[in-house]
């Protein structure tokens, strides 16, 4: 009896897979585990949030170079307390004293607040230097004074220079905006030149060189007559007190009798001595007897005389006063005489009036 052969079906297992290095089957992530998928989603997110980290470093680092730029320029405005605002660094172009124009700038601010910002620089303690806007501080520090308010008046706009900027630099910034001011005398620009030469830290000794340098965006003829102040202004400076008063047709008289004529100055300061109760007219009319011999002389003949052409209008003289009523501003030119002052002339009797016009003019004659 034969015996039947029994047969097995047996599976063999298919070739094995193969995959690139550094690649798992699909099977073995899905063998992952808990924590290895915790670990991947980890690294991940680090990966994301150190992008977006880098991102905000380089906006944060073109944000700090824009404000170190705007800074430079003086663009950065800030509210900065009054009392942490200095004025040593610079000698101001405006001579102390009673000012005509800031009655108007102060009911301006207050009326329709400051238009333009006053410009500081940092100082090492914490406070602030003035470049520009002497004017606009005083009447900030005018108005808290009048009203109180230091929610209002007590901090000014100011722009805020970066510090360290040279000291000439700062000098232009503040001579170029008063520059276009009409008021400012040429006595006051003559001492600025004179301050600027005796500064220590300036490299300049020659008033006359600091000129060049400080009003460089003047004109040539108005640099030519602050030159000429400083011939009356520098040897006469401790004695004059109006000097700021004097006009500029006055200013070139006494400059040229000064080199005419050898002790002129000495003749002046023996004048003015001890004479403290004297006015702006006292001072001026000093000034011009000093003068008159020069004016009333006949001009020497140079050739051919000059020919004034027809409707030509001779420059304007100005000059201030102070009087018990307040501050007087005279302005005279070709054909006119302009007095201004706080005061209602059409309240004035008529003929009170006219006699003292009467006698203006027959004074002048």
């Amino acid at each position: 009896m034969s015996k039947k052969r029994r047969v097995f079906d047996i599976d063999l297992p298919d070739e094995p897979e193969t995959f690139p290095a550094g690649k798992v089957s699909n099977s073995e992530t899905k063998r992952r585990g808990p924590m290895a998928a915790a670990i991947t989603e980890n690294a991940d997110s680090v990966r994301d949030r150190g992008e977006v980290e880098a991102q905000i470093r380089a906006e944060n680092d073109q944000l700090a170079h824009e404000h170190v730029r705007l800074k430079r320029l003086g663009l950065i405005t800030d509210l900065i307390p009054l009392d942490q605002i200095e004025t040593f660094k610079l000698t101001r172009d405006r001579s102390p004293g009673d000012d005509f124009e800031l009655k108007e700038l102060i009911t301006s601010i207050k009326d329709i607040g400051l238009s333009n910002p006053i410009r500081v620089e940092p100082r090492s303690d914490g406070k602030f230097e003035l470049v520009q806007g002497f004017r606009r501080l005083a009447a900030y520090k005018a108005l808290l004074a009048q009203t109180n308010n230091a929610d209002t008046y007590g901090a000014i706009p100011a722009a805020i220079f970066a510090q360290g900027e040279n000291l000439e630099t700062l000098y232009r910034r503040m001579v170029d905006e008063n520059l276009i001011r009409k008021d400012i005398s040429f006595a006051e620009m003559a001492k600025l030149a004179i301050t600027y030469a005796a500064d220590p830290e300036t490299e300049l000794q020659d008033a006359d060189k600091a000129v060049g340098v400080l009003f460089q965006s003047a004109s040539y003829q108005k640099r030519s007559y602050i030159r000429t102040f400083i011939k009356v202004v520098e040897p006469l400076w401790k004695d004059l007190r109006f000097a700021e008063d004097m006009p500029r047709a006055l200013g070139v008289a006494l400059a040229a009798q000064i080199e005419e004529v050898p002790g002129t100055v000495r003749a002046i300061q023996a004048e003015l001595k001890d004479w403290d109760n004297r006015s702006v007219a006292d001072e001026l009319e000093v000034l011009r007897r000093f003068t008159a011999g020069q004016t009333d002389a006949k001009p020497r003949a140079t050739g051919k005389p000059k020919v004034t052409p027809p409707g030509a209008v001779k420059a304007k003289t100005s000059f201030q006063m102070r009087r018990p009523q307040g501050q007087v501003k005279c302005v005279a030119g070709a054909g006119r005489l302009e007095i201004r002052l706080d005061k209602d002339f059409s309240t004035v009797d008529r003929r009170k009036l006219e006699m003292a016009v009467q006698a203006l003019l027959d004074r002048l004659d």
